[in-house]
């Protein structure tokens, strides 16, 4: 068995649109991208950084990722190297990095798409693109640009503004104006932007307007909450923030409709596995999402997607440019590639 060799390499991804939430906004970051080599095989994984994961910059990450490395020999096995992640406290988003490469690395080995070897399907529904916070004059410039270019009739808004939900339905109604021209499938993500009485307000105003579901209505911390939200609910919840490993799910189970996994939050394809078979055993919908990732993250996601029921892979759609490539957008699908691995790369390794 030859040895493994772990290097790491930081990049800075800029958007084409800035994004704004609830917790601010961005136009672009530095990614850790986690490389581990073994004999010619070279298995890929990506760090999104952030405070809420873990580690606010890549060189926290990459600290992270080699504490991890100098406890942990024996990178055969990806579970085994997340379950000593998790005891060591690891910050899931660099976990997440070496996780996905570990994982690439072992299907390249095996010769097989890594959806494959995981035993998934390819994905059937459609990822949708995101809509931040903005004015309604944004967005009315913004939604030809970021659902027409792309040819996807699936989008996420943001809601939950700084300046109170009746600036969230100033901007929905924008929405609205054009869902008359194109429909489109709406989802509504408000970061925990909304207190009680708002979400109740707001979940009841949406469901009236083609509003499908809502993602995080409260904020992290106030998940007492969620069983009088829960209780004669208009619309299906989704929590978010507040679940980020499978552990978090039995809390929450009797309060919600699904959880959305990010790879970041749960610290990669293993925290995803985990996650998927746990939602199902207590009979929720599952979702995944994405955080500021190029396509090799998006792919890494895109291989497990085929067993989810809600997909939100399009962070590397609003890259300027992309650096890498392997999750290709495919009639609104985003789609893992049949090259063995996740198929994500970066573009200058063609």
């Amino acid at each position: 068995m030859s040895e493994k060799r772990v290097d790491f390499k930081i990049t800075y991804l800029k958007k084409k649109f800035p994004l704004r939430i609830s917790r601010g906004i961005r136009d672009g970051q530095h990614n850790l991208y986690v490389s581990v080599k073994e004999g010619n095989l070279v298995g890929w994984g990506e760090t999104s950084p952030g405070l809420s994961e873990g580690a606010e910059t890549p060189e926290i990450a990459q600290s992270e990722v080699e504490r991890l490395l100098s406890q942990q020999n024996n990178l055969d096995a990806p579970h085994e190297t997340y379950d000593t992640a998790i005891e060591l406290g690891i910050a899931p988003c660099a976990l997440a990095a070496l996780d996905m490469a570990l994982w690439d690395l072992k299907a390249k080995k095996a010769n097989m798409p890594l959806y494959q070897l995981l035993g998934f399907a390819k994905p059937k529904h459609p990822t949708s693109i995101t809509l931040g916070i903005m004015s309604p004059e944004e967005a009315r410039e913004r939604l030809p640009l970021i659902l027409e270019n792309e040819g996807i009739r699936t989008l996420k808004v943001k809601l939950g503004s700084n300046e109170g939900i009746e600036a969230d339905k100033a901007m929905y109604q924008e929405v609205l104006e054009y869902h008359k021209k194109y429909p489109i499938s709406i989802r509504v993500d408000a970061n925990g932007g909304w207190n009680v009485e708002e979400a109740q307000e707001m979940m009841k105003w949406l469901a009236e307007r083609q509003c499908e579901y809502v993602e995080q209505p409260l904020e992290e911390g106030q998940e007492m909450n969620f069983p009088f939200l829960f209780k004669n609910r208009p619309l299906p919840i989704f929590v978010d923030e507040s679940c980020r490993f499978a552990t978090d799910i039995p809390k929450w189970a009797d309060s919600v409709d699904g959880v959305n996994m990010k790879l970041m939050k749960c610290g990669g394809i293993t925290g995803a596995l985990r996650i998927i078979e746990t939602a199902k055993a207590f009979g929720l919908k599952t979702m995944i999402g994405c955080m500021g990732e190029s396509s090799i993250s998006i792919a890494a996601g895109a291989a497990v997607s085929g067993a989810l029921d809600h997909i939100d892979l399009d962070s590397h759609l609003n890259l300027n440019p992309d650096p890498c490539e392997g999750a290709p957008l495919i009639n609104q699908i985003t789609m893992p590639t049949e090259a063995p691995g996740h198929g994500g790369k970066f573009k200058s390794e063609t």
